[in-house]
């Protein structure tokens, strides 16, 4: 049975990500609430990713699996955002992440071989109007992934799932109503929306040992919009 600690899991991806975890391991959850957490089987710690340093000693000494979920969807013109607005972005999306990852780094190297699954988006490889600041902050995501990869290979292994909108509380702007769901359905060559279980599959798989081979990599479980183009 491993240990797996989630950086936010009470809503959206984080959550369904410890829904398909929680009977096969040990699952632990850093997140500021434990709404919606209070029927599964999993241990939380309180935690807020902006302000707060990780407690390691409500930890296990052995860490197999680390999953940061937190991030923004901040989707304004260019000419109206101002510096703060790359800065809160970078700072939650990475600055945050690099100091979680730095904080349990003797957990994760303390196992055989730990994974570390981190989020990015389709808006970091494909140019799209008004994603300046998410892209910029995901891109960095991407590039750090697969240079901490290749530093700590064979031991830890990094790797990215990038999404395009996906049915959580944090796009529910762009999907509360029918017009809008069925817009975002089309844009996309399969069709669909995705959906938490569909990035909780994902990252279940790459916390198995069924994927001990793959690191480093980029997966963009996105519906084909990254790479296929349909007849409309």
């Amino acid at each position: 049975m491993k240990n797996i600690l989630l950086i936010g899991g009470s809503y959206g991806i984080g959550l369904a990500i410890a829904k398909e975890l929680q009977y096969e391991n040990k699952v632990f959850i850093a997140s500021r609430t434990n709404e919606n957490l209070t029927d599964l089987h999993i241990t939380h710690i309180p935690f807020d990713a902006t302000t707060d340093l990780l407690d390691t000693s409500k930890l296990p000494e052995v860490i197999d699996g680390l999953v940061y979920c937190p991030g923004s969807i901040n989707l304004r013109p260019f000419r109206g955002l101002k510096p703060e607005s790359f800065e809160a972005d970078m700072q939650i999306n990475f600055i945050s992440l690099v100091k979680v990852i730095q904080t349990v780094l003797p957990n994760l190297s303390a196992s055989n071989q730990s994974s570390i699954i981190l989020f990015s988006s389709v808006a970091a490889s494909m140019g799209m109007p008004f994603h300046t600041s998410v892209a910029a902050a995901k891109g960095a995501i991407e590039g750090f992934a697969k240079a901490l990869a290749a530093e700590y290979a064979p031991k830890i292994r990094v790797n990215v799932i990038a999404p395009s909108l996906t049915d959580t509380p944090l796009a529910d702007k762009f999907l509360n109503n029918d017009v809008k769901r069925e817009k975002s359905a089309e844009r996309h060559p399969l069709k669909r929306v995705g959906t938490s279980e569909d990035m909780a599959q994902m990252a279940s798989f790459l916390l198995s040992e069924k994927s001990s081979w793959i690191s480093g990599q980029i997966f963009h479980v996105d519906g084909g919009m990254s790479t296929l183009l349909t007849n409309q």
